[in-house]
């Protein structure tokens, strides 16, 4: 429901997970705000897409990233969030309270797939 009401929120919660806590959850959230102004949000939300996919060698299939995210961001973002949230990762508690998590639970490492691994 958030995604669909404010995707701004949801897109600097992806942000701070993907860019590891260098880009904060606001600032994310604030450009792709900004560039949705001028519809050029789900060009920024397609960069991020493609950064997760890389992240955890996920095939871009069954179409392009742009054309995801230029046909319904919303859906893609929620889509994301969701991948995250099945990789063992909270994205609405950020990045360092995911890695304070992981050190608890004895993760030395973010989760994150090995090379060439498909669902």
């Amino acid at each position: 429901m958030i995604t669909c009401c404010c995707p701004c929120i949801t897109m600097g919660h992806i942000v701070e997970i993907v860019d590891r806590g260098t880009t904060s959850c606001g600032v994310g959230g604030l450009i792709y705000y900004a560039l949705g102004a001028v519809g050029c949000g789900w060009l920024y939300a397609c960069t991020y897409r493609t950064k997760l996919r890389h992240l955890f060698s996920l095939p871009e299939a069954p179409c392009a990233d742009v054309l995801v995210h230029c046909c319904c961001c919303v859906c893609s973002l929620s889509q994301e969030y969701r991948e995250l949230k099945n990789r063992g990762v909270d994205p609405s508690i950020g990045w360092q309270s995911n890695v304070e998590k992981w050190h608890q639970e004895g993760v030395t490492v973010p989760p994150i797939a090995a090379l060439g691994m498909n669902r």
